[in-house]
């Protein structure tokens, strides 16, 4: 099996002979720390290296205190020393900006990051410091609360009923007159069921059916009303708590993530996607100032902000677990039937791997329905208290009104936890940010030289330096099919960027795994190499009469998952489904497999 090591060597060289330098001396660096370091060093160390890397170009300048714990040599890291000089001149500043500066930019940020987000198990140390800041970052946000003054929300809710009164009013009616459908995600819930048992609810509590009676959410229709009799309604005190769980992000640290409970669930579900659709509209006075969906909308203007000068990008840190409750219930402060529901639907405690049970002063973990609609219109809010606060300071406005809203289209944009900015107001933006208890994320917020990110889009000076993520291990057998695609992806990845030597010697590893492996283009279903050259017919289908390859598919499993007659009512009635085996299997597959076919190359 080849190791990582020897792709970061071929990776190395062909980025050096492109930005005419020298990786030799790089790799034999590289081979001794993986020695006495292990692959962290390519995992955890130089993903490091890239953001003091991204840190410098921001400021203009390396400082002093960057790259630690690698050797320097006339002020610069000896480390990929050769790439840096093409970037920083003597003195430590950045270079005008030329073809092969944003060369050496993209070969330093590939080189340090590739490995970044490969996914492997944390060690359990790194999983218990994660669970620890989970709780840590719940506890300050409940201090937040408890010292805040009266007064503290007020601006907010008065930008919040200025920026979305036209999306809460529709909101509060559908809420108000029963029209909200509720909905199952494909996620974990808390009660570990999968697929169509979350239609067969057992569990409603006391709270949620007080706004969102079981008898009018739970059950197919108004004969089904016996199967209140088999429910549970819990007291808030008797409720189960939100299961806290840990998926893969990177090696440095998990995801925090909380499986809420099935019927919580299934009506954040019905909410968020009114809400969802309501801010996205073109009616809405924010529209294309919040996204849920498409990302390249953030990466332009991330382009434009590298270009330009005239946008931030900004990014926070532990962005879910820091809105509290009482700044989501704030931007509803006139509309109490969707006060009512939000706190009805929020789960109020949860309970983490090790047992422990925590009350929850944050609005929403990342797992809930509601998490992003919600953070997302917290973080609006708050960029344009900043940017009022910025223009009253230059007196150039008293408050904000719709028009100069409008105004601000193309400057303001929030996409989870990537927020663009004008840069004028940045600073303003992040003193509001702090005054309501949340962290900028400084090391990927950027503001102030030529480097911006956002949504996974990196730019200097408009032009694309975006790294490619080499995202599994290499597959050791055709029976590791999630391995074998990654790998093929990233092999295409690289090859599009131009890197054909590093693509050719992928080509020889993926044969090894997959003896069939034509040229196809990137739609086709089969695992291929995607190339600047046509792709060959290896037989024409008889009755169709369009060309055909050999190659692997990849194929997934959808767990049985039988629905009762009940649950298989309520949940044709909810929503339709193309699959018509849709009450006997659901949710996500259980098996992915690659098999031997012939399909279209295209």
């Amino acid at each position: 099996m080849k190791s990582l090591t020897e792709l970061w060597r071929v990776l190395a060289y062909e980025l050096a002979s492109i930005c005419h330098t020298s990786a030799t001396q790089d790799y034999k660096t590289v081979l001794r720390r993986v020695k006495h370091e292990g692959d962290s060093y390519l995992t955890i160390t130089l993903p490091a290296f890239a953001k003091d890397f991204e840190r410098s170009l921001d400021v203009g300048q390396v400082s002093d205190d960057a790259f630690a714990g690698f050797q320097r040599r006339a002020g610069l890291p000896v480390f990929l020393g050769g790439f840096l000089r093409n970037v920083f001149d003597e003195h430590g500043a950045v270079k005008p900006t030329t073809d092969i500066v944003v060369d050496s930019i993209f070969a330093i940020r590939q080189l340090c990051a590739v490995f970044g987000k490969i996914e492997r198990p944390c060690t359990q140390a790194r999983n218990a410091r994660a669970i620890h800041d989970y709780i840590v970052a719940d506890s300050e946000t409940g201090a937040w609360e408890e010292s805040r003054s009266a007064e503290s929300l007020d601006d907010f809710s008065r930008i919040a009923s200025l920026l979305f009164s036209d999306v809460s009013t529709k909101l509060e009616q559908s809420i108000f007159d029963g029209s909200v459908v509720p909905r199952h995600g494909p996620g974990a819930v808390a009660e570990r069921l999968r697929g169509n048992a979350k239609y067969d609810l057992s569990v409603w509590p006391e709270r949620l059916d007080a706004v969102f009676p079981y008898t009018e959410f739970g059950v197919p229709g108004l004969r089904y009303h016996y199967l209140s009799d088999r429910v549970q309604f819990p007291r808030e005190d008797e409720e189960m708590p939100s299961r806290v769980i840990l998926v893969p992000k990177t090696q440095k640290t998990p995801r925090v993530i909380a499986a809420e409970p099935a019927a919580l669930q299934y009506m954040q579900g019905g909410i968020s996607a009114i809400l969802v659709d309501l801010l996205e509209s073109k009616d809405s006075l924010v529209c294309g100032m919040v996204g849920f969906a498409d990302q390249t909308v953030n990466q332009e203007m991330a382009r434009e902000g590298s270009r330009e000068g005239v946008l931030a990008t900004l990014d926070m840190s532990e962005a879910s677990d820091r809105v509290s409750a009482a700044q989501a219930l704030a931007l509803f402060r006139d509309f109490p039937w969707i006060r009512r529901a939000l706190n009805a639907t929020r789960s109020t405690c949860a309970q983490t791997p090790d047992g422990e049970v925590i009350r929850l002063r944050k609005f929403a973990s990342m797992g809930s329905a509601l998490c992003f609609p919600i953070e997302a219109m917290v973080f609006l809010t708050a960029v344009f208290v900043g940017i009022e606060r910025e223009l009253v300071r230059r007196g150039a406005r008293q408050r904000l009104t719709a028009s100069s809203v409008r105004a601000l289209r193309g400057s303001v944009r929030v996409y989870g936890d990537d927020i663009i900015v004008p840069v004028d107001c940045v600073d303003s933006v992040i003193e509001v940010f702090s005054s309501f208890g949340w962290k900028t994320n400084l090391n990927k917020s950027f503001w102030t030289g030529k480097f911006r990110e956002s949504c996974g889009g990196d730019f200097y000076d408009g032009e694309w330096v975006t790294p490619v993520r080499f995202r599994r291990d290499f597959p050791s057998s055709r029976k590791d099919a999630p391995a074998a695609a990654s790998l093929v992806s990233f092999r295409n990845q690289i090859y599009d960027l131009g890197l054909w030597e590093t693509a050719r010697w992928l080509d020889t590893v993926i044969r090894k795994v997959l003896p069939y492996y034509p040229v196809v283009a990137s739609s086709s279903a089969v695992l291929g190499r995607v190339s600047h050259l046509p792709f060959q017919a290896e037989k024409i289908h008889p009755e169709l009469q369009h060309p055909l390859v050999k190659g692997y598919v990849l194929e997934s499993r959808i767990p049985r998952s039988v629905a009762s007659g009940e649950g298989a009512l309520l949940k044709c009635l909810l929503s339709s489904h193309e699959d018509p085996r849709h009450l006997e299997r659901s949710g996500r597959p259980s098996v992915v497999d690659m098999k031997l076919r012939w399909r279209t190359p295209y």
